[in-house]
Parts: C-alpha cells; structure tokens; sequence
C-alpha cells in the first residue's frame, strides 16, 4: 500500500498524471470515498494524461459508463446510482474488463465482489478543505507495478 497526501487540486493532478502515465498498458482503477472526496477529479487527471480531452470528462453519474478517446480507451464507470451488482453487470461491464482499455470506477465498493483480482485499489478520504489523502493498494501483478511506476514518477528516490 502506498499513502499520499493532496494538499491540494494541484497535488491531486500530479497523482492523476503520474497514474494515467502508468496505466498507458492498461488496467482496472477501483475508486472509493464520500461525495465530493475527489474520485472525479482524479479520473480527470488520469485520462487528460493518456489523451483525453479534459472538456469531456465528467461524473457519469446519470448515463453509468462514459467512453472518452486517449492513448488507449477509457471507461469511466460510477456505480453510485446503481442498486445491486447484477445491474453493473447488465451493463456490460464483462467487455469493458475484457478490453485492452482502462476502466475507472468510481464508488467501486458497491461492486468489489465482481471486479477482477488484479486492480488498483484507491481510497479517498477528505482531511481538510483542500486536503486528501489517498490510499493506493496494488491487488495482483499488473496493478503492482502500475503502483511501483506510479509512485516512482511522484517520488523518484
């Protein structure tokens, strides 16, 4: 497990970039936190840094998974509205986890029981009016070294 801390939006780009650049072979980000925790706003910084137009970036929160053009696909799931697991999966998320992309769940807590193994798993929790701090843990192989490249661009010593 790695522990950062935001001290502000600033900070929260720099975690966002460093991650996006790490995801750039592909993988499952898992986010958890509180309503206005910064889930979305890391998603923004991840995917402006494989390519994606920052314009288009926003909260799925109403149309569920949002496709944004970058380096490789990007699918940015919120699961928030949703009452079960079996509607995550009706919406075929087994093809959006199967693909060579990047899939970005937000309130990924609901559905952790049909997520793969392999995954980042990031918890927000809100310290302060800027402050954040994030918790990265690492569940499998690919997601180990996307953590190890990811904090190696923050803190290369």
């Amino acid at each position: 497990m790695w522990e950062f801390t935001a001290r502000d939006e600033r900070d929260t780009e720099a975690l966002g970039t460093a991650l996006g650049k790490s995801l750039a072979g592909g993988g499952l980000v898992a986010l958890v936190g509180m309503l206005g925790a910064g889930k979305t706003r890391l998603v923004q910084s991840i995917a402006v840094a494989l390519g994606a137009d920052r314009r288009l970036v926003n909260s799925p929160t109403f149309v569920l998974i949002q496709e944004y053009e970058a380096a490789l696909p990007v699918y940015h799931c919120d699961t928030y509205r949703l009452r079960n697991v079996e509607e995550f999966l009706d919406l075929g998320i087994d093809e959006i986890l199967q693909s060579p992309g990047i899939c970005l769940i937000e309130w990924a807590d609901r559905v952790a029981t049909v997520l793969p193994t392999d995954h980042l798993r990031i918890e927000i929790a809100v310290t302060g009016p800027t402050t954040r701090r994030f918790q990265i843990s690492a569940n499998g192989l690919k997601s180990a070294a996307i953590l190890a490249a990811a904090r190696d661009a923050i803190d290369p010593c």
